[in-house]
C-alpha cells in the first residue's frame, strides 16, 4: 500500500514538517509553532495531501524528545480528521536516526532537513511496530514513576554532597562505619546537634549513649559501643577554623532538610503510583520482592509487550540490557561492553526490581552469585546488570502469557 510519509522535527517552540510521497519526493516542507495552532495546520496539511495524492495511508514520525513532543502527538491520535485514514504513529530514536543520516555524506544541520530524514526512515522502514502507546493509563503512570526515578537521583546525590561536608566537620565519622545507617535518625541527630568534634569527643559517653539511644528510638543494640566508636573517630578527626566550621554546620543543615523533604516527595509519589497503577492489571506483582512500585515503573515504560515483535531480546534491548558483539574472523573478543543506548528509566527500575529479587528468591540469588564471582573487576554492576537481564526473560512471559510467577 502507498504511503504518505511525514517527519516532524520537534522544538520547544517550532516544530519542522517534511510530507514526503511513496515515491520518495517532496510534497512539501513547512515551519509551524509548537501549540494547538500548529499542530491544526499539520492535520490540515496532511489531510490536504492524502486527499489530492488520491492516498489513504499515512506514517507519522518524530524524534523522541524530552516532552516537548507528547502533546503533539495526543493531538494527532485523537484528530478526528485523520482518523478517516489509516495512520501510524511512530516516536524513533534519535541515535536511529542519526545514523540513517550518516548514509547522506552533504547533508546540512537544520530543523527542516531533520524533518527530511526523519521522514525518508519512515519510508525505508525497518522500524517495526509503531512505539507510541495508545493506553493513556501507561502515560499517566510513566509520569509518576519518572517523576520517582528523577527524585531518587537527586536524593543520592543529596547524599553525596552530604557525606563530603561531613567529612569537612567530621572526617572520621565520614570515614569510619560508626552507624548501620549514616542516614538513619540517630547518625542524622549526632551529626547536626554536635558543632564540633571536640563537643561530640568531651561529652560523657554515657550521655552519648542515652542520646543516640533515645534519637535511634531505642532500636540500636548496643548504643554504649556506637557512642564509643563515635567518640573514637571524633577524637582522630581534623578541626576547622570556627568560621569555617560555622559554614560547614549551615550547609549539613540545609542538606539534612533537603534529604527529609526529598524523603517526603518519594513516599508520596510511591502512593500515588500504588494508587494508579491498581487500575492497570497485570501479573508482576505475584514475583516476591518487585513489589507495586517497581513493577509499576517497569510496566509505564513497557506498555503493551506485544508491541515487541522481537521477544524478549526486543524489550532487552529497549531496556539497554544487551551487550556489543566484539568478533572478527577467529578472534572473538572476552570483554564486551553494554551498548549505551535505550530506556534509561526501563533499566533502573528492572536493575532495582533484580537486585530486590536477590534478596527474596534463592534461584535470583544463586545466579547472582554465580556472576559476582566470575570476575574480579566491577563485581556488583557486572552481576546486577546480568541479573536484570535475565529478569527480561521472566518478566516479557508473565506479561505475554498473562500469569503469574511460580518459582522453579
Amino acid at each position: 500500500m502507498d504511503k504518505l510519509f511525514v517527519g516532524i522535527d520537534v522544538g520547544s517552540r517550532d516544530n519542522a514538517v517534511y510530507i514526503m510521497l511513496p515515491d520518495g519526493s517532496k510534497h512539501s516542507c513547512f515551519e509551524v509553532q509548537n501549540n494547538l495552532g500548529g499542530a491544526q495546520t499539520i492535520s490540515k496539511r496532511v489531510v490536504s495531501a492524502l486527499t489530492g495524492k488520491n492516498l489513504s495511508a499515512a506514517a507519522i514520525g518524530m524524534e523522541a524528545t524530552s516532552v516537548y513532543g507528547d502533546n503533539l502527538m495526543c493531538f494527532l491520535r485523537e484528530d478526528g480528521a485523520l482518523a478517516q485514514f489509516e495512520r501510524k504513529l511512530f516516536v524513533l530514536n534519535p541515535k536511529q536516526v542519526n545514523k540513517f543520516k550518516l548514509s547522506y555524506s552533504d547533508l546540512p544541520k537544520n530543523d527542516p532537513v531533520d524533518a527530511f530524514v526523519i521522514a525518508d526512515s519512515l519510508r525505508f522502514g525497518r522500524i517495526g511496530s509503531p512505539l507510541i502507546m495508545d493506553d493513556y493509563r501507561y502515560k499517566a503512570l510513566q509520569n509518576l514513576t519518572r517523576s520517582r526515578f528523577y527524585a531518587v537521583q537527586n536524593l543520592t546525590r543529596e547524599k553525596q554532597r552530604f557525606m563530603n561536608y561531613l567529612f569537612m566537620k567530621c572526617s572520621g565519622l565520614a570515614q569510619e562505619k560508626v552507624f548501620s545507617d549514616n542516614f538513619g535518625a540517630a547518625a542524622l541527630a549526632v551529626f547536626e546537634e554536635f558543632e564540633t568534634p571536640d563537643d561530640i569527643a568531651e561529652m560523657d559517653v554515657e550521655l552519648l549513649a542515652s542520646f543516640i539511644a533515645e534519637k535511634g528510638k531505642n532500636r540500636s543494640p548496643r548504643p554504649d559501643e556506637i557512642a564509643k566508636a563515635v567518640q573514637a573517630a571524633a577524637r582522630g578527626s581534623y578541626r576547622l577554623p570556627k568560621t569555617v566550621n560555622d559554614s560547614v554546620n549551615q550547609v549539613l543543615s540545609i542538606s539534612i532538610s533537603s534529604m527529609r523533604a526529598m524523603q517526603a516527595q518519594i513516599k508520596v509519589l510511591n502512593k500515588e503510583i500504588e494508587r494508579q497503577f491498581e487500575n492497570i492489571p497485570n501479573t508482576l506483582t505475584s514475583v516476591p520482592g518487585i513489589g507495586p512500585v517497581f513493577s509499576a515503573g517497569i510496566i509505564a515504560e513497557v506498555g503493551d509487550v506485544n508491541r515487541f515483535v522481537k521477544g524478549q531480546a526486543g524489550l532487552a534491548k529497549y531496556a539497554g540490557l544487551v551487550w556489543n558483539e566484539n568478533k572478527s574472523g577467529m578472534f572473538e573478543g572476552q570483554n564486551t561492553r553494554m551498548i549505551k543506548s535505550g530506556n534509561r528509566f526501563l533499566k533502573y527500575y528492572l536493575c532495582e526490581a533484580a537486585f530486590s529479587l536477590v534478596r527474596c528468591d534463592t534461584e535470583y540469588r544463586r545466579y547472582y552469585d554465580l556472576k559476582f564471582k566470575e570476575v574480579n573487576k566491577y563485581q556488583h554492576k557486572r552481576a546486577l546488570a546480568l541479573t536484570a537481564r535475565k529478569l527480561v526473560r521472566l518478566i516479557f512471559r508473565l506479561l505475554k502469557d498473562n500469569r503469574l510467577y511460580s518459582p522453579a
